[in-house]
């Protein structure tokens, strides 16, 4: 069985940056994509970004692109979402997950969620 574990969420000011990882438990399913998500209070939950864990190639939602950068790195099987220009906008609890489909978005494509991390942002 795939575990994904979240770590790296916390308070941090407006304008700071802050990086979260997903640690996977197996080296398994490494032709699927690994993605970010966020969830706040009474709100959807929202994709982010997503990454191919065997090419690295990725693709982000509009509203974080060039504010939030995924990456991986294989060798430590983690993947990590560094997050630049933070604003209370962006307090949530961050999740990762799986999904095999390369562009998918929607949360119902996802699986293999984490517990998720609680990012708070204050102004």
């Amino acid at each position: 069985q795939m575990e994904l574990v979240e770590s790296g969420g916390g308070l941090v000011q407006a304008g700071g940056s802050l990086t979260l990882s997903c640690a996977a438990s197996r080296r398994a399913f490494l032709s699927y994509v690994r993605g970010w998500f966020r969830q706040a209070p009474g709100k959807e939950r929202e994709f982010l970004a997503g990454i191919r864990w065997t090419s690295g190639n990725t693709y982000y939602a509009d509203a974080v692109k060039g504010r939030f950068t995924i990456s991986r790195d294989s060798a430590k099987n983690t993947m990590y979402l560094k997050m630049n220009n933070l604003a209370p906008e962006d307090t949530a609890v961050y999740f990762c997950a799986m999904t095999p489909t390369f562009g998918s978005t929607s949360p119902r494509d996802f699986g293999t969620w984490g517990q998720g991390t609680q990012v708070t942002v204050s102004s």
